[in-house]
């Protein structure tokens, strides 16, 4: 599989408890770098890695990086994308077994075949995908992690839209709650939706971004996993998210990586006050914070990533902050 001057090629890599979680590479064979370490770009909630590679107007995230010079993995965790079960009894969705299972299996595999010389990996991690390797940093002192990047992660939720305090208000409910073909349901509400902007306000500011072509960005869009719900319900009455009796927010007071945190302006689904909450954790002091978004151009969720100008205002000081932040040798 391949785009104009993108070498793209997809593997699998299984986990020790029955999945085979879908790798993909992009490198620009022009432009890669082998001094460089590989990035790992990991997925949010209800979504899989395809919005990484698509643009309705301009330049992507994953070419952005691959024509800079980098080694550009996504990873599709297990439920997402073309990830599948290996087995009947394989195990179970979590944000544990997110943290600790799927995202040391992906690292593992694109450190062992990286054509780069790296020794560790750069991780990007998107809405939940952040909140993942915020878990993941946390359960292993002993990662194999340089940098880290977050686009409207939340780490504690010391601010939640209403609406989504009502979706999540009871575990019990939304971990019951079992939803089919919401891609399907994604395409035909869309047009209805565009009508009037101000509902998907939450997720999109429709009028930086090119409709043209807005069919093709439910390709990213899963069906919401109840077990998964049901965790995020826990984590939002509680405001701090545990895993194996490990308090994620205090934990990343040991954490010293050099980080850059991207955020909305104007994100409903993670207000600015919850996606700053990783700057006060954070145990390092290498944190730059790069807010995309102004009262006339505003940026919610989704305009990370399919915004107009997202590759000149968010790809491009990615890029930037990257090259500030060198491989260490």
């Amino acid at each position: 599989m391949s785009e104009p001057d993108l070498m793209v090629r997809e593997q699998y890599v299984s986990t020790a408890d029955g999945w085979s979680l879908q790798l993909r590479r992009t490198v620009s064979p022009k432009h890669f770098d082998p001094d460089t370490e590989p990035l790992l770009i990991i997925p949010g909630y209800g979504m899989n890695s395809f919005i990484f590679s698509y643009h309705p107007r301009g330049t992507s995230m994953v070419r952005s990086l691959a024509e800079a010079g980098f080694e550009v993995w996504s990873l599709d965790l297990r439920g997402q994308g073309h990830s599948r079960p290996e087995r009947s009894r394989a195990g179970k969705t979590s944000l544990r077994n997110y943290a600790a299972i799927d995202l040391p299996a992906g690292i593992e595999r694109v450190l062992g075949t990286t054509k780069t010389r790296g020794r560790q990996a750069v991780l990007i991690g998107c809405s939940l995908g952040g909140s993942i390797i915020y878990g993941h940093l946390a359960l292993y002192r002993n990662h194999r992690v340089s940098r880290l990047i977050t686009m409207g992660a939340p780490l504690r939720w010391d601010e939640i839209h209403p609406a989504l305090r009502i979706a999540f208000g009871s575990p019990t409910v939304v971990g019951a709650i079992r939803m089919s073909n919401t891609r399907g349901l994604a395409r035909a509400a869309l047009p209805l939706l565009l009508r009037v902007p101000k509902l998907l306000s939450l997720y999109m500011n429709t009028e930086t971004i090119d409709l043209t072509r807005i069919r093709e960005l439910t390709e990213t869009v899963e069906n919401p996993d109840p077990a998964i719900n049901r965790d995020i319900a826990l984590w939002i009455r509680n405001r701090d998210l545990e895993i194996e009796g490990v308090n994620i927010t205090g934990a990343m007071s040991h954490v010293e990586l050099p980080l850059l945190v991207v955020l909305s302006n104007r994100d409903g689904i993670v207000p600015e006050r919850t996606a700053l909450t990783i700057v006060d954790a954070w145990g390092g002091r290498d944190i730059e914070v790069l807010k995309v978004g102004d009262e006339q151009d505003w940026y919610a969720h989704a305009n990370l990533f399919v915004a107009n100008d997202a590759p000149a205002k968010v790809f491009d000081p990615i890029v930037g902050w990257l090259r500030r932040h060198p491989p260490l040798r």
